[in-house]
């Protein structure tokens, strides 16, 4: 039998890095519009909801066919709240399901098909964690630090050296922020989206972007030029 399955959005009113963010147009729409049409669109997902603190953001929202039965605390929109108090505070609050998927607006690139590889991967092998990934693109074994005195330092502990050639080394993946899938009560007890035994969701790195800042929103709008054209 099916998991029931639901997807939880979370879209602060402010943000630093890129005022109004997640209602700032890619495509024509709403950058949080994306996240809610590509849940929808899943064929894995029985329902959508947001998580905000905002007025203007929660219209948009249920104008795009989610469901915002809630806002969010102030103390829970500072730049000191965790995305895991505000996942808890929205479990608390909405009904249960077997599986959740946190969608952050700030990844619109994502696609429905990795919404449903997410949860086909919990379902098949009873995983309570399945993240996307993309393939780094600065191996590991290629990082310093660099001491006080100037000294570099590598952060893995084995001596990689011998393997100059970038394809001589082993494959390096990083979260790419886009899909977090996660049993309730599996996150409720470590308060983490990933663990030592969270399954990994492959994501190209075209559909990989984070937006954070400007730079990163205007690559992927490029990105998005590059699928959808001018239409």
């Amino acid at each position: 039998m099916k998991a029931r399955v639901a997807a939880l959005i979370t879209a602060r009113g402010g943000s630093k890095g890129l005022p109004g963010k997640n209602i700032r147009l890619l495509g024509g729409k709403p950058l949080l519009a994306h996240s809610i049409e590509v849940a929808l669109q899943s064929s894995m997902v029985d329902a959508v909801y947001l998580s905000t603190d905002s007025r203007e953001i929660a219209d948009l929202a249920r104008a795009h066919g989610c469901e915002v039965p809630f806002l969010r605390a102030a103390e829970l929109a500072t730049d000191e709240a965790t995305s895991i108090d505000v996942v808890c505070d929205a479990l608390d609050r909405l009904p249960p399901y077997e599986i959740w998927l946190l969608l952050q607006p700030t990844s619109p690139l994502r696609t429905a098909e990795d919404l449903d590889g997410v949860v086909t991967m919990m379902e098949r092998t009873g995983a309570y964690s399945c993240v996307s990934v993309t393939e780094a693109q600065d191996h590991p074994w290629l990082t310093f630090a660099i001491g006080d005195d100037g000294a570099m330092t590598r952060f893995c502990s084995d001596d990689p050296i011998h393997m100059a050639r970038r394809q001589d080394m082993p494959r390096a993946f990083v979260l790419n922020g886009a899909v977090y899938g996660f049993r309730p009560d599996w996150l409720r007890r470590g308060r983490v989206f990933v663990d030592a035994k969270s399954l990994a969701w492959v994501m190209p790195a075209e559909r990989s972007v984070d937006i954070d800042d400007l730079c990163d929103f205007e690559r992927a709008e490029a990105l998005w030029l590059t699928v959808h054209g001018c239409d």
